[in-house]
C-alpha cells in the first residue's frame, strides 16, 4: 500500500511530508480532489482523525495526523536517512529547530495572522505581544543563521523543510519584505531553500507578500430569522454624505512611471547590447567586447562590480549556484533597466561570488535597492572607466574569462 496523505494541495503542512518524501525518495500519493470542510467530515475521515483535521496520512500500520509527526513517518521510512543527521548531537539539535519552528515561528506567525482574517477576536495589544515574540524568535534564528547554511549540519535536514514550510506561510501571507528585512540572513536562508528543487517542485513559484492583511471581524454565529416584518414603501435613497464618499473606493490612478523612465535619451541601447552579447559566437573579444565599450554611455548608465559578503558560507556548489539563481530570479523587475554577470569562482569551497552590473542611471536604481533584498548581501563598487586596470576588468567578467584573477570558474550566469 502507498503511503496516502489526506490535505488540500496548497496546505503547508501538507508540504512538509511532500518535501520530506522527493527528499527520501519514498512515493507519497496526495489524495485528488480534497475539499476542506466537506472531505474531512466524512465518516472515513474522522475514524482516521476523530476531530477532522489535516493533514493525515494513511499508512499500512494505520493512519498518523499531526504534520510533523507525518513528515517524521515519511523520513524515517527510508533507513539511515540524512534528513535526520548522522550523530546523536545532529539528531537533538535537528528535534531541538521542529520544536523551535512550531512553538516560536509557526505559533507567533498564526497568532498575528488569524485575527487579521477574522478567525479569532482581533485585539491590539493580543497583536503587539505576537509581533515582539516573532522579532524574538526571527531575531534568534537570524543570529544562528549568520554563520550557517542550514540549521544543522552542511546540507538540508528535516528541521529545514519544517522551519521553511512555516516562514513560507509567513512570507506569503503577512511577513511584508519591510518586515523581513531585519533579518537577512533569514531572507537569504529562506529564499535559497524554497529555490531548491525538491521544494520547488512542491512549492511551485513562492512569492513574498505585499502588504499585511487588513483587520476582518470575527465570524459570529447565524442568529435565527426573525418574523417577517410588513413591506415598506422604499423611500428614494439619499445623496451620501460627504464623509461617506471619501471612504468609498477611488478610481484606480495611473501607475507612476519609473523614474529611470524620465531620464534624459542615451546613446547606448540596452536591448541592441544584449542582441549583440547573445549572438555572438565567435571572435567574442573582437565583436562583443569591442561592441561594448564603442556603445557605452557613461552619462545614461553606470558599471557596478559586486561581492558577496558571506563567501566563507558558500561551502556547497549546488546551494552557491542557487544562491545566485535565486538573486537573478529577483532582479526581474530590473530587466528593462540592467545587465549583468555573476562569477562562481573557485575549484573546491568556499567558493567567491563576485558580479558586474549595468544600470540606467549614473547610481544604482533606488527601485532596487528596495525591492530586491540580495542588494544588502553584496558590496557594491562603482567601476571607474578611466581605470584600464578595472576596464579590463570589466572585459573579462562579461567574455566569462578563465582563469579569473587566477582562479578557475566553477560557473557564470548572466542576466540580460
Amino acid at each position: 500500500m502507498a503511503l496516502v496523505l489526506h490535505a488540500g494541495s496548497t496546505n503547508k503542512n501538507a508540504f512538509k511530508a511532500l518535501i520530506a518524501a522527493e527528499y527520501s525518495g519514498v512515493e507519497v500519493e496526495l489524495v485528488k480532489e480534497f475539499e476542506m470542510g466537506v472531505s474531512n467530515k466524512t465518516p472515513e475521515f474522522l475514524k482516521m482523525n476523530p476531530i477532522g483535521k489535516v493533514p493525515v496520512l494513511e499508512t499500512p500500520d494505520g493512519p498518523v495526523f499531526e504534520s510533523n509527526a507525518i513528515a517524521r513517518y515519511v523520513t524515517r521510512v527510508k533507513a539511515d536517512n540524512p534528513l535526520y543527521g548522522s550523530s546523536l548531537i545532529e539528531y537533538a539539535h535537528i528535534e531541538q529547530w521542529i520544536d523551535f519552528a512550531s512553538m516560536e515561528i509557526d505559533a507567533n506567525i498564526s497568532r498575528w495572522l488569524y485575527p487579521r482574517w477574522g478567525l479569532v477576536v482581533y485585539l491590539p495589544p493580543a497583536e503587539e505581544a505576537a509581533i515582539a515574540a516573532l522579532k524574538r524568535a526571527l531575531d534568534a534564528l537570524n543570529t544562528h543563521l549568520a554563520s550557517n547554511t542550514y540549521l544543522v549540519g552542511h546540507s538540508v535536514t528535516l528541521a529545514d523543510i519544517i522551519m521553511t514550510c512555516n516562514l513560507y506561510n509567513g512570507f506569503g501571507r503577512i511577513l511584508t519584505k519591510s518586515f523581513t528585512s531585519e533579518f537577512p540572513h533569514v531572507e537569504r536562508y529562506f529564499w535559497t531553500l524554497v529555490n531548491q528543487p525538491n521544494f520547488q517542485k512542491i512549492l511551485g513559484e513562492v512569492k513574498q507578500v505585499e502588504s499585511i492583511p487588513p483587520v476582518q471581524s470575527a465570524k459570529k454565529p447565524s442568529q435565527p430569522k426573525e418574523p417577517a416584518k410588513p413591506k415598506e414603501v422604499k423611500k428614494e435613497a439619499a445623496p451620501p454624505k460627504a464623509e461617506e464618499a471619501a471612504e468609498e473606493e477611488e478610481a484606480p490612478k495611473p501607475k507612476a512611471k519609473n523614474p529611470l523612465d524620465l531620464l534624459p535619451p542615451s546613446k547606448m541601447i540596452l536591448d541592441e547590447w544584449k542582441r549583440l552579447y547573445s549572438n555572438t559566437k565567435t571572435n567574442f573579444r573582437e565583436v562583443a567586447i569591442k561592441g561594448f565599450w564603442d556603445m557605452f554611455d557613461p552619462e545614461g548608465y553606470s558599471l557596478w562590480f559586486c561581492d558577496y559578503k558571506y563567501n566563507d558560507e558558500n561551502t556547497v556548489s549546488f546551494v552557491t549556484l542557487n544562491k545566485v539563481g535565486g538573486f537573478l530570479q529577483r532582479m526581474d523587475l530590473a530587466r528593462k533597466y540592467a545587465f549583468g554577470k555573476m562569477l562562481i569562482i573557485g575549484s573546491e569551497p568556499p567558493f567567491k561570488v563576485q558580479g558586474l552590473w549595468l544600470f540606467r542611471g549614473t547610481e544604482i536604481p533606488q527601485f532596487i535597492i528596495d525591492e530586491c533584498y540580495d542588494m544588502e548581501l553584496y558590496e557594491w563598487k562603482k567601476v571607474d572607466i578611466n581605470d584600464e586596470a578595472q576596464k579590463e576588468r570589466v572585459s573579462q567578467m562579461i567574455e566569462d574569462c578563465e582563469p579569473f584573477e587566477g582562479e578557475a570558474l566553477l560557473d557564470a550566469k548572466c542576466f540580460k
